[in-house]
């Protein structure tokens, strides 16, 4: 929906684009970081600001959902519950809620409810692992993502060690026809078990299009919730002994996660071609909702490698719930302590051997410094206590990011060597952000936005930092509304006001030439083998092409300058031509978000273009690498395509939750990835089998800006997860436990 007259511009350095919606509590915005990540901003109400119940309670959403994080959940990326007008950002998830979707197309058949039965226990296993109860569980918070529900609003949440609930100003919390008895009798005996009873009254409504307890009003609904037996008409069983164990009256009763994961799984069949909704599906992967056309760095390079491309949202799709992969089942079966496939003595053989004395470690990028800085930036635990980026250079990991201030790592031992004093003393808790650029030459390149007391707004800085003792060797304020942030080789770019690109020198930050931005258009630079490119997209969303320019590093002259498709972009290049992955018509017509179905390969020097239709849609992260595109996508599945022809050369399944992008090493043909709570998987590169997957490195998952990731520091694995967690592992025996850095 488009904003109002009244609404505000920004809220805590979002740009707000439109309105998602509005309840009794705020108006929920769809906003945009200077990164380019979008956001949810939910806006608490104008006269609900001075209420201090109703702050008391907003806080408490805030804690909560700061602990909750997992692939079928909207994480929390930042707040200030302190605002003249409270706010939260979320996760900013494209789809409708369940309840729009069994509005339009009624009750959800079996395959359909497989994958919200599954994706809803795993979302409320990670809410419930935090010490989390949601308490409103019901269609209007559960989002059909496409692959796989998400769990929202924990406005009504509270911590489980928090005995001082709400409830007792006599606040009934709750929607009644999916509330649990001890919440309309006694809400301090409110528990997990009561997330269950929710569970099993939406599972019902799902599957029927009723509650198994309506009535006329919602009072009478309450007295039947607590004293009559569900209606269950029409539901057979075995499905239908297991929801009538979900609402049992005795919270004690029910079952827990674990047994309605197994029980689930046995009784609602797997998908069949003719169980699918009647819409078309888009694709295996879900998008991950990025802003704008942009770069993909060479993974070969050590400058920022790996970057995820920008990229316009995916608007809300009507009806469709991805499908649950059987690595996801598998883990959900077989429990948490299930750690896949170990390295057997025949596949170790493929891993070259690491020196006797190394030894596997495990840090965070939180411990004690012994130059600069020596405490995190808002006490041991940091600001908000995680999302780093990593870079790997030469024989260290550089870190910085959300609430992170820039770090160095030594890879051999894991332990902290610098941390920089780039933030002032009166910074305000919680609003330090930085990205790296990129680490070479000796620098560590980022650009970084700070909030300070005595500050009107939040410039945007380029830093430039010597990578042996963390010292700042230039700064340099930055205008990146209409531009990403770049390095090329030694040369940096950069805008002073969104309309010129200047490069500097990575090392003096010296200007050495300026590019004139088109009006209008958004500017992203890619490095492609040993050539620089900028994509000049236009911001109108009407045009059909955008610019291909091919830059001379050395004196910004155009040297080859060419038109491709608004919606496509650059993810590498194979046999001297340029690879871009484009999007179908009907969706560039529409202004759609990228969803792949076409790969076209570009000469740079001609504009001659072969174009291969893709075997399916694919969004989601994707790397390119020895010609091969590898999909990963949030519920831990694993697409190869050829890049010459298009082809799927294989599709594999892991337990892996959110993974970052595929890395490979095609020394050992391994295809590695990394979850968010610091699982690893390795796949064998021309197969897709999965060679082994490690047990989770963290037990607290925080929910990243940054993408786990995966690195290599000779033959051995370097993991960085969003909560700042680093580790290392050895390829050929993963089970080898890590000493603490």
């Amino acid at each position: 929906m488009p904003l109002h007259r009244d609404d505000p511009k920004s809220v805590g350095g979002y740009k707000l684009v439109d309105r998602l919606g509005a309840g009794g509590m705020g108006i929920v915005y769809r906003g945009r970081a200077r990164s380019g990540r979008e956001v949810a901003v939910k806006v608490v109400h104008a006269q609900y600001a001075e209420d201090p119940v109703f702050r008391t309670r907003f806080r408490q959403e805030i804690e909560a959902v700061r602990k909750v994080s997992g692939a079928f959940t909207a994480p929390v990326v930042d707040a200030d519950p302190e605002a003249v007008r409270p706010w939260m950002a979320t996760q900013y998830v494209p789809g409708r809620s369940l309840a729009d979707r069994l509005r339009e197309r009624g009750p959800l058949r079996a395959a359909e409810l497989r994958q919200l039965a599954l994706g809803l226990v795993e979302a409320l296993r990670d809410i419930h692992r935090a010490g989390v109860v949601h308490r409103d569980l019901k269609p209007a918070n559960v989002l059909m993502a496409e692959d796989g529900p998400r769990v929202i609003d924990f406005g009504i949440s509270r911590a489980a060690e928090n005995h001082q609930t709400l409830t007792e100003t006599g606040q009934m919390i709750g929607t009644p026809p999916f509330m649990s008895p001890e919440q309309l009798t006694d809400a301090r005996k409110v528990g997990p078990a009561s997330d269950v009873f929710s569970l099993g009254a939406l599972l019902v409504y799902a599957t029927t299009g009723r509650g198994p307890f309506d009535a006329d009003s919602p009072y009478l609904t309450a007295y039947r919730v607590v004293h009559n037996e569900p209606v269950l008409d029409g539901i057979g069983q075995p499905f239908r002994g297991i929801l009538e164990r979900c609402l049992t009256k005795d919270a004690e009763g029910r079952p827990g996660l674990d047994e309605l994961a197994r029980e689930f799984a046995a009784a609602l069949p797997e998908a069949a071609p003719g169980d699918l909704p009647t819409v078309t599906l888009r694709g295996d992967a879900p998008v991950v909702p990025q802003t704008r056309p942009g770069t993909l760095a060479d993974p070969a390079s050590t400058g920022g490698a790996g970057r995820r491309r920008r990229i316009r949202p995916l608007p809300a799709v009507t009806g469709t719930v991805g499908a649950l992969t059987l690595g996801l089942t598998a883990y959900l079966l077989l429990g948490p302590g299930w750690a896949g496939s170990e390295a057997t003595p025949s596949s170790a053989s493929r891993w070259a051997a690491l020196p006797s004395d190394w030894k596997p470690w495990q840090t965070t990028v939180f411990e004690t410094s012994p130059l600069g800085l020596k405490q995190a930036l808002g006490g041991e635990e940091g600001l908000l206590a995680g999302e780093p980026e990593c870079v790997m250079h030469e024989d260290a990991v550089y870190c910085a990011g959300e609430s992170v201030l820039p770090v160095r790592v030594d890879a051999e031992t894991g332990k902290i060597v610098w941390r920089a004093e780039v933030a002032p003393a009166d910074t305000v808790s919680g609003r330090y952000s930085a990205s790296l650029l990129g680490a070479q030459r000796g620098t560590v390149l980022l650009w970084q936005s700070i909030t300070t007391e005595s500050a009107v707004d939040d410039p945007v800085h380029v830093l430039a930092l010597d990578a042996r003792t963390g010292d700042q060797l230039w700064r340099h304020k930055v205008e990146n509304e209409n531009l990403d942030l770049a390095l090329s080789g030694d040369v940096v770019l950069t805008s002073d006001n969104g309309r010129t690109v200047t490069a500097r020198s990575l090392r003096t930050g010296a200007e050495r030439w300026t590019l004139k931005v088109p009006t209008d258009h958004y500017c992203s630079f890619m490095t492609v083998g040993a050539g620089l490119y900028a994509q000049f997209t236009p911001n109108d969303g009407q045009a059909n092409t955008s610019q291909l320019l091919e830059v001379d590093r050395t004196d910004g002259s155009v040297r080859h300058r060419l038109k491709v498709p608004v919606t496509s972009g650059v993810v590498g290049g194979l046999d001297g031509r340029l690879v871009l992955l484009e999007t179908n018509e009907e969706d560039a017509q529409l202004g759609e978000g990228l969803i792949y179905d076409r790969i076209a390969l570009v000469d740079p020097k001609t504009g001659a273009r072969t174009t291969r239709k893709l075997a399916d849609e694919y969004g989601d992260t994707v790397t390119l690498a020895d010609g091969t595109l590898w999909f990963t996508s949030s519920n831990g599945q694993v697409v190869a395509v050829a890049a010459r022809t298009g082809k799927v050369l294989w599709r594999a399944h892991t337990s892996l939750e959110q993974p970052g992008e595929a890395r490979y090493d095609a020394r050992a043909d391994v295809v590695y990835l990394a979850s968010a709570s610091g699982r690893v998987a390795a796949l064998d590169g021309h197969k897709g089998t999965v060679l082994w997957e490690t047990l989770p490195h963290s037990t607290s998952v925080t929910p990243g800006t940054y993408a786990p990731k995966v690195m290599f520091h000779d033959g051995a694995l370097v993991v960085s997860i969003p909560n700042g967690t680093l580790f290392t592992l050895d390829p050929a025996h993963p089970e080898r436990q890590p000493v603490s850095g």
